[in-house]
């Protein structure tokens, strides 16, 4: 039986849904370690956001990945 648009285009916005709210949450969470002073954040020219641990690790948060640099 083939699958109706709606049906497709239901399942596509609830995983967009999804997804934006887990963003927002690993956002959050990554704000408050920068909000207790365990990290600090930047935007980088390219607009990704560059996130330093004081533990010495760097990452790029990019708008659907995070890739460590150091």
């Amino acid at each position: 039986m083939a699958r109706s648009h709606d049906s497709v285009t239901n399942r596509t916005a609830r995983t967009t849904a999804a997804g934006n709210r887990a963003k927002s949450q690993v956002m959050a969470a990554i704000g408050g370690l920068v909000d207790e002073g365990k990290a600090e954040w930047n935007h980088t020219a390219t607009g990704d956001i560059e996130l330093r641990l004081l533990s010495g690790e760097v990452f790029v948060l990019g708008e659907v990945s995070v890739t460590r640099v150091e």
